[in-house]
């Protein structure tokens, strides 16, 4: 349902009369809300192959790895998330057949998740479904995704991304 004002426009008004720091209450508030909006479309377009963004991701860093397998430490630095959610991503792939769990040749200690043959072929499948979809980002083009992904560097750099 569309409203007859924007929301997040009305909202820094009525901060404004309180406290300071409107723009960045403002851009927050507007990036947080994109990110929800994004976030549903890209799993809506996974949905129909099972798969979550998250799931997605996970897949997708296996196929980028060099065998097609990661320790499971490894996954969630580089997905940048928890190692209990790491672990209920690879559990959720694994009972799809999405890949494997090995015990890792030299450590072990660690666990390794291997992309299966079933994996590779629906991440293929996802993300021509992803790009046909513009990644959720359809109303910008080319040069306003370029700008974004520019203006939200320095602040994933400040927080030590890389």
């Amino acid at each position: 349902m569309s409203l007859p004002f924007d929301p997040i426009d009305e909202a820094a008004r009525q901060w404004g009369r309180r406290w300071e720091g409107v723009p960045a209450m403002h851009a927050v508030t507007s990036l947080m809300r994109t990110q929800q909006l994004v976030l549903a479309r890209l799993d809506t377009l996974l949905k129909p192959h099972g798969l979550t963004f998250a799931r997605y991701e996970a897949l997708v860093l296996l196929v980028f790895s060099s065998r097609g397998s990661l320790p499971l430490g490894k996954m969630g630095e580089r997905l940048q998330v928890h190692p209990t959610s790491v672990t209920s991503i690879v559990r959720r792939l694994e009972d799809a057949g999405l890949l494997v769990r090995r015990p890792h040749p030299e450590d072990r200690r660690a666990v390794l998740a291997e992309i299966t043959a079933e994996g590779r072929a629906l991440v293929e499948r996802a993300t021509a479904e992803l790009v046909a979809g513009d990644f959720g980002l359809e109303a910008l083009d080319p040069q306003a995704l370029a700008d974004l992904s520019a203006l939200l560097r320095p602040v994933r750099e400040a927080a030590g991304d890389f």
